[in-house]
């Protein structure tokens, strides 16, 4: 990347004010091209969609603390401008790397903004490919924690609805007689990660609830196996199991007994022959005819990207992975009975010794994990983001700053930078990371190295995070490839 240190300016207040206005012109163009021609923009894979003015300003600084170079909005602004003028098939278009590209390459060749974009863009200007033939319907099978971020998520997303409809969640009748209000409420409301961005109606004549104009029906049943989905209009599709009361395949083929499902993903570890799939680690053993697949756990989505990341370069000899984990839904508030070993102990007052299955877990995503790692778990008075401390013994010796700087690069320029996020932040904590779209986020301050031996810490929004992971998982097995500006080499 071009050295483009900026010099201070002049007005500080005024520079500010500059870029506001341009970042405040970029969410109609942002809009516009999301929701007419289906392109999705970023900067630095952080979505523009939907952002205010100050979290477009601070995306952009977020370029110039990770890559420690400028990246402003005086050099995006032009770029926006241009793709509003043009006529552009689906796509996934980073107009931060977009620009960095253009003045490290193209103004060095002596082209325009306009030139260099057209250039990099001459496949998707007037292209009419489609990401997919046609919509895919998709069915929310359980409403907790993970269904509910599933909701949002696929909501955000939906767009022209050309894609993955969110159609129906499926959950047991409440006591309350104000049930679809309740439902309708948690997913308005979230003392966790905030208020539902948009709007949300309760359409009780049709039993569904309408979020960002997406109607959802609201289905009652205790049996995955019951349900005729052709009555709701729902056909081929695909339903997401949050429940994790089903884990093998034979459970979860129940879905498939019902009318109008043509595939389930389960968002928990699988069990028996049960393909288990890290999105961005594993996903090329997905076959057409898998009809039923698991996300693997959170812990396992954060912790196999970094883990295959350092194998490749420095070689993993044997680890032992340690899991800060958030309480969860099924520990107790306060101390009662439980079936686990500590886990009936106050959630809210205890630090919890538990066990995890994510270390053995790796081994099925990774095969060359087998019989490396070891790994526990403690469940701290938190309710929203976990950490994972790898303690790993290497193929050769490096240095901190060797480790971290190969870290940050995956983070920011390899295939796993959806996977894996970079913080060199010396302040940060675990509500900070409270929303993060990445599997992890890797805390380059935190990093330990003697020789071979390494220790890294990596946080996770265990729920936010693990969920974004699993939409990632969805849109492969429905087919749904975008092109993706500025192509890779």
């Amino acid at each position: 990347m071009t050295d483009r240190k900026r010099a201070r300016p002049d007005d500080y207040f005024s520079n500010w004010k500059e870029r506001e206005a341009l970042a405040e012109g970029m969410i109609p163009q942002v809009g516009r091209l999301s929701r007419e021609s289906n392109v999705k923009c970023y900067i630095y894979g952080k979505s523009l969609v939907n952002r205010s003015v100050l979290e477009i300003m601070k995306d952009h600084r977020y370029v110039r603390q990770v890559e420690e170079n400028e990246l402003s909005e005086f050099e995006t602004a032009p770029i926006l401008d241009h793709l509003s003028t043009l006529v552009l098939g689906p796509a996934h278009i980073d107009v931060g790397r977009l620009a960095v590209k253009y003045f490290d390459h193209g103004a060095g060749e002596g082209l325009s903004v306009e030139q260099y974009v057209d250039q990099e863009l001459a496949e998707l200007i007037g292209s009419t490919s489609q990401p997919i033939e046609k919509p895919v319907d998709v069915v929310l099978y359980g409403f907790g924690r993970i269904g509910r971020l599933m909701a949002r998520i696929l909501i955000d997303k939906t767009d022209g609805g050309d894609s993955l409809r969110l159609r129906a969640i499926v959950v047991r009748k409440g006591s309350a007689p104000n049930d679809l209000v309740k439902r309708a409420s948690l997913l308005r409301r979230d003392s966790v990660h905030g208020a539902f961005e948009g709007t949300i109606r309760v359409d009780e004549e049709n039993q569904s609830i309408v979020a960002n104009g997406n109607e959802i029906k609201v289905i009652y049943s205790n049996s995955p196996s019951s349900i005729d989905y052709t009555d709701y209009g729902i056909d081929n599709a695909f339903v997401v199991d949050n429940t994790g009361v089903w884990r093998d395949e034979e459970g979860l083929s129940q879905h498939l007994k019902s009318k109008g499902v043509s595939k389930v993903l389960l968002t928990a570890p699988g069990k028996g022959n049960l393909k288990n799939i890290v999105a961005g680690i594993n996903c090329d053993i997905i076959e057409p005819q898998d009809r039923i697949i698991s996300a693997a756990s959170c812990t396992t989505n954060a912790i196999a990207p970094p883990l295959k990341a350092l194998d490749d370069e420095f070689g993993i000899v044997s680890g032992h992975v340690e899991t800060i984990h958030a309480y969860t839904n099924d520990q107790n508030l306060t101390d009662n009975y439980h079936k686990a070993n500590r886990r009936g102990r106050s959630a809210g007052l205890n630090m919890v010794i538990t066990e995890t299955g994510a270390a053995t877990a790796v081994g099925k995503v990774l095969p060359q994990f087998i019989g490396k790692l070891t790994g526990n778990a403690i469940r701290v008075p938190t309710p929203n983001v976990s950490m994972a401390i790898l303690n790993l013994t290497l193929g050769r010796e490096t240095s901190v700053e060797e480790l971290n700087e190969y870290m940050r690069n995956i983070a920011l320029h390899s295939p796993l930078r959806k996977q894996v996020d970079y913080s060199n932040s010396p302040e940060v904590v675990s509500s900070d990371l409270v929303g993060s779209r990445h599997a992890c986020v890797f805390d380059a301050q935190a990093t330990i190295v003697n020789g071979t031996q390494a220790v890294v810490y990596l946080w996770y929004d265990n729920e936010f995070g693990y969920s974004c992971q699993v939409h990632r998982l969805l849109e492969q097995m429905a087919g749904i490839k975008y092109a993706a500006y500025p192509k890779e080499g």
